[in-house]
């Protein structure tokens, strides 16, 4: 074996590589990453319309662009990853993978990586298509889009290993999915800006997991947000993550369910 192959990064590449061929397998997860997030923002667009955003400092570019890569967080990397874990899982993958070189961070590593790509990828492609046709522009604060695109990723790779580990099979990962993807798409931002709903109810919807992502995202682009007023979304979105990182280690299943 080469040496490149006995790095963390050439074993993590090794595996990324071999998900890809997996995941080019299961024609249902594939459409849902590559081509349901491209579709949805055209819905945001049309409820949008329907808003007073000008009240509210927004425009429609600045709710649909965060919205669209907020999708491609959900679909390309948290959905898509519960699908893969689950089913390297009871593909027993994952429990053969231990048995060699391979740890298991980066056993979760190496198998999210096509996910995280195609996310990050999807996400850089939907930011310029709404620059573009939405008169957007280049973000003012280029550094919170970033943190929050990083943030997301992360955040939601976190997730779907969590999401993961109460999943029975990747049938069921439709259903078990929904909470997150469902709630987050209501209430964090992507089709009704936190900037249009009530106070008390935007309040307790800044404490969801990926409504930090968005405020950053979107603030990234309007500029709005102060370095004080990025602080509660970064610590946010920080301590979800963390809470995720410590559920994976505490309930992540490398075995079939019984």
């Amino acid at each position: 074996m080469s040496t490149a192959m006995t790095t963390p990064v050439g074993r993590m590449t090794a595996l990324a590589r071999a998900e890809v061929t997996l995941l080019g397998r299961s024609r249902g997860t594939l459409f849902a990453a590559l081509f349901v997030p491209l579709l949805l923002p055209f819905s945001v667009r049309e409820a949008a319309k329907g808003m007073d955003l000008a009240e509210a400092g927004l425009s429609l570019g600045t709710v649909v662009l965060p919205a669209s890569i907020g999708f491609s967080l959900l679909y390309a990397v948290y959905a898509t990853l519960v699908s893969v874990y689950t089913a390297r899982r009871e593909e027993l993958v994952l429990k053969r993978l231990r048995t060699g070189e391979l740890k298991d961070t980066e056993i979760l590593a190496g198998a999210a990586l096509p996910a995280v790509v195609t996310g990050v990828a999807q996400s850089l492609v939907l930011a310029v298509g709404c620059a573009v046709l939405l008169d957007v522009g280049a973000p003012s604060a280029p550094h919170l889009a970033v943190l929050g695109l990083l943030l997301g990723v992360v955040l939601c790779a976190s997730l779907g290993a969590v999401t993961a580990s109460f999943t029975r099979s990747v049938e069921s990962a439709q259903v078990t999915t929904l909470p997150v993807v469902f709630l987050s798409m209501i209430f964090s931002g992507m089709f009704v800006p936190l900037e249009v709903l009530p106070d008390r109810v935007a309040s307790v919807c800044e404490f969801l997991p990926l409504t930090p992502v968005i405020t950053l995202l979107r603030g990234g682009w309007t500029g709005d947000l102060s370095v004080y007023e990025a602080i509660g979304p970064v610590v946010t979105g920080l301590a979800w993550t963390v809470l995720g990182v410590l559920a994976v280690r505490r309930w992540f299943r490398w075995e079939p369910r019984h």
